[in-house]
C-alpha cells in the first residue's frame, strides 16, 4: 500500500468514526469504533485462518459451512482455532455475515451483534487465552442512548458504520504489511488529539515513543521481554516491537507485559495487542494500580519503557518502606508526586543487562527531600546513564517540558550523559511535535556519547556530587549564546545619515504645508 493510499485509508477511517460521534466525547466513540475494527479484525483473522490452514485439503470454504448439517466439521474447527487463535466465531457470526444481515430491508443486528461479541469471550472459557479475551467488548453498550433514542435508530447507526467498515479490505492476507495496525495507531492518535487530559491516559506521541523504542534496543537485535508498568493502549510496547520488525514469523520480542490502572484503557491495550498479530500467548496486561497491587511480581524485564502520570499521588504508606522495590533506596517517594516511586518500581523489574527509558517531568531532576536522596542514590549505584530535556508543549493535555531518564544496572560509561533536546521540535498550531530529524538526532546523541556544544555534555559523577547531585540540565549543557558584538561607530554613522534624511524630510513637509495654507509640524 501506498502512502497515499494509506492516508486515504485512514481518512476514510476517520470519517466513519465521525459517524458515531453524535453526543458522545471523544473517549465515547473512539470505544466503539476502535471496538468493531478489532471485531473486523478478529473476524477476518479467524476467516483466514481456516480456509487457508483448515479446510483448504478438504476443498471447502468456512463461510459456506452449514451450522447444522456440517456440525462435526465446525466443532473440529473451533476446537482448532481456540488453540491456534485463542477464540472461536462461528460463519453466521463472521463481521461480513453480521454486516450483510444489517444491510437488508429491516435487518435487525443489534442482539445478533450484541450476542457474537459475548460469544466470542465465551469461546475462550476454560483456556489458555480467557485472561486475554475477558470483558473485551464491555464497554461497547449497544443500548445506550447516545448511539439514538430507539432501538430501530441505534441498529440503523450500527449497521451504517459495519456497512462501511465491512467494504475496508485491511489486506491481512499480506504478511509484509501491517495496515490495519498502522490504521488503528492512527485512529488512536487522532482519538487523543481530540480528549485533552485524558490523553496522557493512554497515549504516548508517535516520535516520543519512537525515542524510547531506538533507546532501550540500542545495540539488540532481539529482547527477552518487554514491559510497561503504565502501559496504556499499548503503543510503547508495540513501538519497540516495531523498532525490532516484530512479527509472527520474526519474534524478535520474547513476551510483552504492562499493567494498567484504567479499565477502558486496559481493554483497549490487549484489543491493540492481538491486532498487531501479538499472540495471546506472548503478552500479560494486566489490570490494577502498579505501586499499590503489582501484578508481575519476581520478574525482571530486558526492556522497560514508560510515560507515567506526571507527578501523581499515591497513598506512601510505611509498609512500603519494607517492599522490596523501595527498601534497598532508604526512602520513598512523597505522597504528593509518585514519579520516583515508578523510577524505583521499574529498576526493581530491571534485568542486570537490561535498559530502561522512562518519561518524568522537570521536577525529578532536582527537588530535595525524599527525591533528593533516591536521586543521590542512583547516581552512587552509577544507575543512571543518561538524562535527555524534551522541549515544551509535545504531550497531550500539558504544555509543560519533560525530560527522559535512562537508567541501567551494568553500565559501561562512569559517567551520565546529558542531551538538551529542548529546542528540537517542529512548531504546531496547538501542539509541538518532534520531526524525524529531531528524533534521530536525540537517538544519535545517546547512542554515540559525543560531546556537543550547547547540546550534549558527559558528567562525571563527581561533577554531578559538585552540584548537590541536582540533575537540572543547564547545570550541565550550557545553552547561553553571547549577544552579537554592537558596532557602535556604525551605528553613530547611521544615526547621523538618519539626521540628515530627517532634514530633507522636514524641508519638503514644510513646502506641502505651505501650498495647502497650513502649519508645518515641528
Amino acid at each position: 500500500m501506498t502512502d497515499e493510499q494509506k492516508k486515504k485509508l485512514e481518512q476514510k477511517l476517520w470519517d466513519i468514526a465521525n459517524e458515531l460521534r453524535g453526543r458522545m466525547d471523544a473517549d465515547e466513540f473512539r470505544d466503539y469504533i476502535l471496538g468493531f475494527i478489532f471485531y473486523k479484525y478478529l473476524s477476518e483473522r479467524l476467516h483466514l485462518y481456516v480456509d487457508q490452514e483448515l479446510l483448504k485439503p478438504e476443498g471447502l470454504t468456512f463461510a459456506t459451512l452449514d451450522e447444522t448439517a456440517q456440525a462435526d466439521v465446525l466443532a473440529a474447527v473451533k476446537d482448532a482455532c481456540v488453540e491456534a487463535l485463542g477464540y472461536y466465531l462461528s460463519p453466521s457470526e463472521l463481521f461480513s455475515a453480521v454486516a450483510q444481515r444489517g444491510a437488508q430491508p429491516g435487518g435487525f443486528i443489534l442482539q445478533d451483534l450484541a450476542d457474537t461479541l459475548d460469544n466470542i469471550q465465551k469461546s475462550t472459557m476454560g483456556n489458555e487465552s480467557e485472561e486475554d479475551f475477558i470483558n473485551l467488548f464491555e464497554d461497547l453498550d449497544l443500548n445506550s442512548s447516545k448511539l439514538g433514542r430507539t432501538n430501530e435508530a441505534r441498529n440503523a447507526l450500527i449497521s451504517k458504520v459495519l456497512g462501511h467498515l465491512d467494504a475496508i479490505d485491511f489486506q491481512l492476507g499480506n504478511t509484509d504489511s501491517d495496515v490495519l495496525g498502522d490504521a488503528y495507531e492512527y485512529l488512536i492518535g487522532k482519538f487523543a488529539s481530540g480528549a485533552g487530559k485524558k490523553a496522557g491516559e493512554f497515549y504516548t506521541p508517535q516520535q516520543v515513543s519512537t525515542v524510547l523504542a531506538k533507546i532501550v534496543t540500542t545495540g539488540k537485535k532481539r529482547l527477552r521481554s518487554v514491559y510497561d508498568p503504565t502501559c496504556g493502549s499499548a503503543s510503547l510496547l508495540l513501538r519497540v516491537a516495531r523498532e525490532l520488525n516484530y512479527s509472527n514469523a520474526n519474534k524478535t520480542v520474547g513476551d510483552f507485559f504492562g499493567q494498567e490502572l484504567n479499565r477502558t484503557t486496559y481493554n483497549l491495550a490487549r484489543m491493540n495487542m492481538i491486532l498487531h498479530g501479538v499472540h495471546y500467548s506472548s503478552f500479560d496486561i494486566a489490570q490494577e494500580d502498579t505501586l499499590e497491587h503489582p501484578q508481575h511480581i519476581g520478574r525482571t524485564f530486558e526492556a522497560i519503557v514508560a510515560n507515567p502520570p506526571f507527578s501523581a499521588k499515591w497513598s506512601a504508606a510505611k509498609i512500603f518502606e519494607s517492599d522490596d522495590r523501595f527498601a534497598e533506596f532508604g526512602r520513598i517517594a512523597p505522597a504528593s508526586k509518585a514519579d520516583f516511586a515508578f523510577v524505583q518500581h521499574m529498576l526493581h523489574h530491571l534485568d542486570e543487562d537490561g535498559t530502561m527509558a522512562v518519561i518524568l517531568p522537570h521536577g525529578v531532576l532536582f527537588r530535595g527531600g525524599a527525591e533528593g536522596d533516591i536521586r543521590k542514590f542512583l547516581i552512587e549505584r552509577n544507575w543512571l546513564d543518561a538524562v535527555i530535556g524534551l522541549p515544551a508543549n509535545i504531550f497531550y493535555g500539558t504544555g509543560i517540558p519533560t525530560c527522559i531518564l535512562v537508567c541501567k544496572k551494568c553500565k559501561e560509561a562512569d559517567d551520565v550523559l546529558f542531551v538538551d533536546a529542548s529546542t528540537c521540535f517542529e512548531k504546531g498550531k496547538n501542539q509541538n511535535t518532534l520531526g524525524t530529524g529531531d528524533v534521530a538526532r536525540i537517538v544519535a546523541a545517546y547512542r554515540d556519547r559525543a560531546e556537543e556544544p550547547r547540546f550534549v555534555h558527559r558528567a562525571s559523577r563527581a561533577e554531578i556530587e559538585e552540584n548537590e547531585f541536582n540533575l537540572n540540565i543547564p547545570r550541565y549543557v550550557d545553552t547561553f549564546e553571547p549577544e552579537a558584538r554592537v558596532d557602535l561607530e556604525a551605528v553613530s554613522a547611521r544615526v547621523a545619515a538618519i539626521n540628515v534624511e530627517m532634514q530633507d524630510i522636514d524641508k519638503e513637509l514644510a513646502a506641502f504645508c505651505a501650498e495647502l495654507g497650513l502649519e508645518a509640524p515641528l
